[in-house]
């Protein structure tokens, strides 16, 4: 646990975390505005003209585009399943951040409890002493020591 200064294990995390994010919401703008200006293009191509040959380059032009935006989208979905194991993981670290808080406050009951039964301890070694020595000063010890 390096709790100095803000160059820990959380503060990398941390920063790769952002760093992460920052490259995921890149991908995400990307494959939008790919998906979006492929649909457009594609749109602009439907329109029907009667030479043949322009006919058929539209239509590759169209395969080409609807391409495109199919790839677009599979990198959404890609995208979308590695946010999904990015939440998976950073609910153990929530986790172990809970488990480490816990770890602390079980060590401070433990030293608590070790200082309250030293405490009982020496109450009782004090308690003990005090009953030797009343006992050895008892007129009934005394009085098994002395023959009749």
């Amino acid at each position: 646990m390096n709790k100095g200064g803000g160059t820990g294990p959380t503060a990398v995390a941390a920063a790769a975390a952002a760093q992460k994010q920052k490259i995921l919401m890149q991908r995400v703008e990307t494959d939008i505005a790919n998906i979006v200006d492929n649909f457009s293009q594609l749109v602009n191509v439907a329109r029907v003209n009667d030479p043949l040959v322009r006919n058929s380059q539209e239509a590759f032009m169209m395969e080409m585009r609807a391409s495109r935006m199919v790839q677009a989208a599979d990198s959404l979905l890609k995208l979308v399943s590695e946010l999904k194991q990015t939440a998976i993981f950073s609910g153990f670290a929530s986790l172990n951040d809970h488990v480490e808080q816990r770890i602390n406050e079980f060590n401070q009951q433990a030293e608590k409890t070790d200082r309250m039964l030293g405490r009982i301890g020496e109450e009782a070694a004090a308690s003990l002493k005090e009953l030797e020595a009343h006992y050895y000063s008892s007129a009934q010890r005394t009085n098994e020591i002395l023959p009749p």
